[in-house]
C-alpha cells in the first residue's frame, strides 16, 4: 500500500482532527482539502493555534514524527515587550500546571525575534495597539504537553495572543496561507533530530 503524506497550514478556529462528536458545531480538517481515507494528523494544535500541521496515512510514520527527537517551532506573540531575562527563564525550563501537578519544562532554544513576522490577518483579529504593545519570540521544544507553549510564555508574564507553528524537524511553513495543503513525499526522521522532506 502506498501511502500519502501532506503538509498544511492550520487555520486559527480549527480543531487538528476529522471527526468530533460533540453536538457544538466545529470546524474540522476534512473541510479544507479532500483527504485521502485513513489521513491522520501527526500531533496537533489547539483550535485557538495556527500554522504547521503534518498529516499521514501512515501510522509509523506519525509515531516517529511525534517523537522527542524532532523540534517544533513555535513564533508566538504575546502580551508587552518580552524581555531577555524573560526568554532565558524560558530557555532554562519554567514551572507550568499539568494534569493536575506541576511540571517543569525541558531546557530549549528560544529567542527574540525583532522584525515582526507576516502571517496574514487571524481569523479572529486579536486587539488593537490601545489595549497596549505586543512583541514576538521564537520557542523550539522536542516536547508537547498539553497548551505549554501558552502556560510557558505566561509563567514568565508574558500572556500568548498569537501562536503559530512554523517548523517541525527541518519541515518548514515558508509561504504556505492559511487553509493551504500540500501533498509531500515521505518524513524521514535523521540522525540530528530533524525530519527530511523526500
Amino acid at each position: 500500500m502506498s501511502h500519502h503524506h501532506f503538509i498544511l497550514h492550520k487555520p486559527y478556529g480549527y480543531l487538528s482532527q476529522f471527526i468530533y462528536e460533540l453536538k457544538r458545531k466545529k470546524n474540522l480538517l476534512g473541510e479544507l482539502h479532500d483527504f485521502p481515507f485513513g489521513t491522520m494528523a501527526i500531533g496537533r494544535l489547539d483550535e485557538d493555534s495556527e500554522g504547521l500541521l503534518l498529516l499521514t496515512t501512515d501510522g509509523k510514520m506519525s509515531e516517529m514524527v511525534r517523537s522527542t527527537k524532532v523540534d517544533k517551532e513555535y513564533y508566538v506573540q504575546v502580551d508587552g515587550i518580552i524581555t531577555q531575562e524573560a526568554i532565558e527563564k524560558i530557555k532554562k525550563g519554567v514551572e507550568i500546571g499539568f494534569n493536575g501537578t506541576k511540571y517543569n519544562t525541558k531546557p530549549c532554544e528560544s529567542f527574540i525575534i525583532d522584525e515582526i513576522p507576516v502571517f496574514g490577518a487571524r481569523g479572529k483579529k486579536i486587539r488593537d495597539e490601545r489595549h497596549g504593545l505586543t512583541s514576538w519570540a521564537s520557542i523550539t521544544v522536542n516536547e508537547g504537553k498539553f497548551r505549554q507553549i501558552r502556560k510557558m510564555t505566561a509563567a514568565v508574564g508574558f500572556p500568548t495572543l498569537r501562536l503559530i507553528r512554523v517548523r517541525i524537524g527541518n519541515v518548514h511553513l515558508n509561504d504556505l496561507q492559511a487553509g493551504e495543503v500540500k501533498e509531500v513525499g515521505a518524513f524521514f526522521p535523521i540522525p540530528s533530530s530533524q525530519l527530511l522532506i523526500s
